[in-house]
C-alpha cells in the first residue's frame, strides 16, 4: 500500500477570496479534509463529490490530526485545514510535533494562509510595515506568566503588537 499525504493548508481570515489558489488546488485534490466544522462553509464549493470530511468541534485539534495520520497511512492525500495560516496557531506545529512523536514517515506539506493580522493591517493601513509581534492571550498552553513578561517586552521594545485570543469562555 502506498504512502498518502498531508497537507497543512491555511483557509484564511474567513473570506473565500482570501484563500490562496495553491490551498484551493489541494483541497480539490485530496480524498480526505479534516478541520474545524465551522470552517467547512468556505471551501464547500471547491470539495470533490467523492472526498470525506472530517469535522469536528474547537479544541479537538488533536483528534483532528489524529485522523489526518490514520487516513494518510491508508495512502490518502489528506489536508487539513485551519483559518488564517496554518503555521501561527494553527494546525501545522501540532502535524509536526505528532510526526516526530509517531516516527512517521509520511510526507507533509505546508500551505500558508492569509493570517487575521495582515487582514486587519491591510484595512487599516500599513500597520505593520516595520517590525512587529504577534502575541496569543491564550493560557491554554502558555502560562500566564510567560504570556505577561512577552507583553511587558514587546511593550519596552515599541513593537506594533498584534493580539491573539484576547477573550476566551474561561478568560476574560
Amino acid at each position: 500500500m502506498s504512502i498518502g499525504k498531508i497537507i497543512v493548508a491555511g483557509i484564511g481570515p474567513g473570506s473565500e477570496q482570501d484563500i490562496t489558489p495553491a490551498v484551493l488546488s489541494a483541497i480539490r485534490q485530496s480524498d480526505v479534509i479534516v478541520g474545524y466544522k465551522y470552517y467547512f462553509r468556505f471551501i464547500e464549493s471547491v470539495i470533490h463529490p467523492g472526498a470525506v470530511f472530517i469535522d469536528s468541534g474547537m479544541k479537538r485539534e488533536k483528534a483532528r490530526a489524529e485522523e489526518a495520520y490514520n487516513y494518510a497511512a491508508e495512502g490518502k492525500t489528506v489536508t487539513v485545514i485551519s483559518s488564517g495560516d496554518v503555521g501561527i496557531y494553527g494546525m501545522a506545529p501540532l502535524i509536526y510535533e505528532m510526526k516526530k512523536e509517531k516516527g512517521s514517515d509520511i510526507s507533509i506539506v505546508v500551505l500558508p494562509g492569509i493570517s487575521a493580522f495582515q487582514k486587519a493591517a491591510s484595512l487599516l493601513g500599513a500597520p505593520v510595515g516595520h517590525d512587529f509581534c504577534v502575541i496569543s492571550l491564550s493560557d491554554l498552553m502558555t502560562p500566564w506568566e510567560q504570556i505577561e513578561k512577552r507583553i511587558k517586552a514587546a511593550a519596552s521594545a515599541d513593537f506594533i503588537t498584534a493580539v491573539y485570543n484576547p477573550k476566551s469562555e474561561g478568560r476574560y
